[in-house]
């Protein structure tokens, strides 16, 4: 039999919430969030190690033209049973966009405008061809979708069937964008039966303070002071790249970083990007993880979305523009795939947004994404300017500032936001196996896991990184609850 009682009571008396040694692996939203939340809980040896020369991790909001701009999230998705906006939503913080969707325009790749009515009723055929509701779909989103629109499509009268394809695949370009996936037919068409879509606006945006905003009022900062961290003023060290965590045994975990340094904890809460993890958790990890955590690591996909900024001396949208949609034509989109252009294909949408009245702001998603960021920064310019200028049909001027994220390339982060792909559902995976922490035989938690990729009903979204990051340190705090109740129960009587 297991020694664990004998064992546990001599710990149980030396282990406190006041000598617990803490370390955090990342300051996004989720590192962010488990370590305030921990201090909350009177924990007092928190320590936060962030690769990167800032904190934020995918949340990166930067002074930019009129304002700022978040090269990482930028809305907040939804009202109801989301942690972000009901902690913001009476602080003057946020704006909602109302029906910003409704009026973009669809172009065509020979400059025509497609009448708003026919755009507008294709565009709620696909939408109304997405999955909900209790039933399983045991193929991809793409098949579901594919099937279900042309169904949908037929129900309609005098409609251009070419026009209707290109609609459909701006569409699935955008969907893509949404689901963080290369296309829609490795997107698990049972995803919908996990993910929970929150009520309410889906793109509340942060007005002038970026979405940096979030985590100083989670770290209780002064906005005033450059660099202040509030609570977390002294535990957090920037530019700590980990190279291996070894949580062999019973005693202390050991973390080395990239420079050599050791430390040893008692806990270590893991919130690198799922994309880190899937590149590094053979060597990261000693011993290697366990099959279930392998499984989930494999099995979940990270994909890639990018974002391309344009600053113009004016606005150059019409004003009752909100923004474009671009429809490739089926000889167009041959000569385009046959072009040094090819990796156009995947940007799927620009538009302009509030507090930067003289920006557009593109997005690309993909394999295309991924490849645009091997460019330099100049040809990905030419490249989008040339599109621009060939959908567009107003003469656009050269911008005065270009800027474009790097999402997959940066070895910190290898991605932008997490899906759970047909793949997942062959591992029979899912976050469920991610987010289970690693303990020792007293139900100690060692090695635990956080981040937007282990959330089962939020992932890919700031909301559920912050859970995950409070629900690891709700653990803890749990735990040290049992222990001290134990404790107590093991003294003597009077």
């Amino acid at each position: 039999m297991s020694s664990c009682p004998v064992a546990q009571r001599a710990r149980l008396q030396k282990e406190s919430k006041e000598t617990a040694r803490i370390i955090i692996v990342g300051s996004g939203p989720a590192g962010i969030a488990a370590a305030t939340r921990l201090l909350e809980h009177g924990f007092r040896h928190v320590r936060v190690l962030e690769a990167e020369d800032r904190i934020g991790g995918r949340i990166n909001t930067i002074p930019y033209g009129d304002n700022v701009i978040d090269l990482g999230a930028q809305w907040c998705h939804g009202e109801v049973g989301n942690v972000v906006y009901e902690r913001v939503k009476d602080l003057d913080m946020v704006t909602k966009s109302g029906d910003f969707m409704n009026t973009f325009r669809f172009l065509r790749s020979n400059r025509e405008l497609v009448p708003q009515p026919t755009a507008n009723a294709l565009r709620t055929a696909a939408e109304n061809s997405i999955p909900d509701g209790p039933n399983a779909y045991d193929g991809s989103m793409g098949d579901y979708l594919t099937h279900k629109y042309w169904q949908e499509v037929a129900k309609m009268t005098d409609v251009d069937r070419a026009i209707a394809s290109e609609v459909f695949e701006s569409f699935k370009r955008g969907e893509c964008g949404t689901e963080g996936s290369d296309t829609l037919f490795e997107l698990s068409g049972r995803s919908h039966l996990e993910f929970v879509e929150c009520k309410g606006d889906l793109l509340i945006h942060w007005r002038n303070k970026g979405y940096a905003s979030f985590l100083r009022l989670l770290m209780q900062a002064k906005e005033d002071v450059p660099g202040d961290l509030g609570v977390l003023n002294g535990k957090v060290q920037l530019s700590k790249r980990v190279s291996q965590i070894n949580w062999e045994g019973d005693n202390d975990l050991v973390l080395r970083c990239w420079n050599g340094e050791l430390m040893a904890a008692d806990h270590i809460i893991c919130t690198m990007s799922l994309g880190v993890l899937k590149e590094q958790h053979c060597s990261l990890f000693l011993p290697s993880l366990p099959e279930a955590k392998v499984r989930a690591i494999r099995g979940l996909k990270l994909g890639t979305v990018d974002k391309l900024f344009l600053e113009f001396a004016v606005q150059p949208l019409p004003q009752n523009w909100s923004g474009v949609h671009f429809l490739w034509m089926e000889q167009d989109l041959k000569e385009l795939r046959d072009s040094k252009h090819f990796w156009l294909e995947s940007v799927f949408a620009i538009h302009r947004f509030e507090d930067q009245p003289r920006m557009l702001e593109g997005w690309i998603i993909g394999e295309h994404a991924r490849y645009m960021e091997t460019l330099q920064k100049d040809e990905v310019l030419e490249g989008l300017m040339w599109m621009l200028r060939k959908f567009l049909p107003f003469d656009l001027p050269q911008p005065k500032s270009f800027l474009r994220t790097q999402w997959h390339s940066n070895p910190h982060f290898r991605g932008s936001y997490s899906f759970r792909s047909t793949y997942t559902d062959e591992l029979q995976t899912g976050p469920w196996d991610l987010a289970a922490p690693l303990t020792n035989a007293c139900g100690k938690p060692r090695l635990q896991f956080a981040g937007e990729a282990s959330s089962r009903t939020h992932y890919s979204t700031v909301h559920g990184a912050t859970e995950t990051g409070w629900r690891e340190a709700d653990r803890l705090n749990e735990y040290y609850a049992r222990g001290s109740s134990a404790v107590s129960r093991m003294q003597p009587a009077n």
